[in-house]
C-alpha cells in the first residue's frame, strides 16, 4: 500500500498491550530512501525522550481506522535505550537500540542498506560492528526537514518537495510529491526516488535525472488521487523508465540495486 507521510502522521501506534501515542514524524535514510524510524508523539509519556519505532517492529498498517500495530509491549519501549529529543540519531544509539531488541542491523549483512523489515528478534544475528561502521554517517534525516526543498532537473528548477509517498509494506519512499504550481499552475507531479541523483542539505535542493519538459508533460497528481498500478505504469512509461515492481531474480536484483545506490525491494 502506498501512502503519503502527511496521511500517516496521526496514526495511532498500538502495542500488544495498549496504545502509546501517535505517529509524529519519520526519519529516513537519504542515501537509500528508506524509512528507518517512526517518531512517536507519546504526550510526554517518557519526558523529553524521543520514542523511535523501527519498521522491524511494525506488524500491520490499518488505513481504515488509522492505526499501526507494533509488535512490542509498552515495557519494552520504556526500557529501550533513551534518545533525548534534542539529540540526533547517532550510530552509537543505533547500536544500543538494535542490540537491545536483538534485531539484525539494517547497515550490516549481505545487502548492507536494509535487508528485512519484519523479522523476529534473533540474538545470533547480532554482530560487533567495526570502527568504520561506528564512524559511518547513516544519513538519517527527518521528512519534515526535507519538505520545501527545491527540486532541480537537469536543465532548471521544477518546483519543491511537498510530501513523500511511502510503501508501507517495505517502508521504501517510492516518490516525492513535487509542487510545480509556480511554474505550471495547478500541477503537482510525482518523482520516483530512483530518479534522484542526490540530495543537498546544504543547498536545500534535490537533484533529479529528468528534463523540465518531460516533467511539465508528465501525468498530474492530485491529493485525492488513488495511486493504482495503472497510474504508476503510465508514469514510468512517460519517462521510459522501468518500474520498481518489475520482477527479477532476487540475488541479481539486490546486487544491481546496491550498485546503483537505489532502493531494492525488501525480502521476507
Amino acid at each position: 500500500m502506498l501512502s503519503k507521510t502527511q496521511t500517516l502522521k496521526g496514526y495511532v501506534l498500538s502495542c500488544t498491550d495498549g496504545e502509546i501515542g501517535k505517529v509524529e514524524e519519520f526519519y529516513f535514510d537519504d542515501d537509500y530512501w528508506t524509512i528507518r524510524y517512526l517518531v512517536a508523539d507519546t504526550d510526554n509519556w517518557l519526558g523529553d525522550q524521543q520514542v523511535l519505532i523501527s519498521p522491524y517492529a511494525i506488524g500491520a498498517v490499518h488505513a481504515e481506522d488509522r492505526r499501526i500495530d507494533i509488535d512490542l509491549t509498552k515495557n519494552q519501549i520504556e526500557a529501550s535505550p533513551p534518545l533525548n529529543s534534542d539529540k540526533p540519531v547517532s550510530r552509537r544509539f543505533e547500536e544500543d537500540y538494535f542490540g537491545y531488541y536483538g534485531w539484525p542491523r539494517y547497515w550490516g549483512g549481505p545487502y548492507v542498506k536494509g535487508s528485512y523489515p519484519r523479522v523476529a528478534g534473533d540474538q545470533k544475528n547480532r554482530a560487533t560492528s567495526t570502527e568504520a561502521e561506528k564512524d559511518w554517517d547513516p544519513h538519517l534525516r527527518s521528512t519534515r526537514d526535507a519538505i520545501g526543498h527545491t527540486i532541480e532537473a537537469t536543465d532548471g528548477n521544477i518546483g519543491h518537495v511537498e510530501d513523500f509517498i511511502v510503501d508501507v509494506e517495505t517502508w521504501k519512499i517510492r516518490y516525492l510529491i513535487a509542487d510545480t504550481r509556480n511554474l505550471w499552475p495547478g500541477k503537482k507531479v510525482l518523482i520516483a526516488t530512483r530518479w534522484i541523483e542526490r540530495l543537498s542539505w546544504a543547498e536545500s535542493k534535490v537533484y533529479v535525472d529528468l528534463h523540465r519538459d518531460a516533467v511539465e508533460h508528465s501525468p498530474s497528481y492530485t491529493d485525492e488521487a488513488i495511486l493504482t498500478r495503472d497510474y504508476e505504469i503510465g508514469l514510468h512509461r512517460h519517462y521510459d523508465r522501468q518500474g520498481y515492481w518489475v520482477a527479477s531474480p532476487a540475488a541479481h536484483g539486490h546486487a544491481e540495486e546496491e550498485k546503483r545506490g537505489r532502493p531494492g525491494r525488501y525480502s521476507p
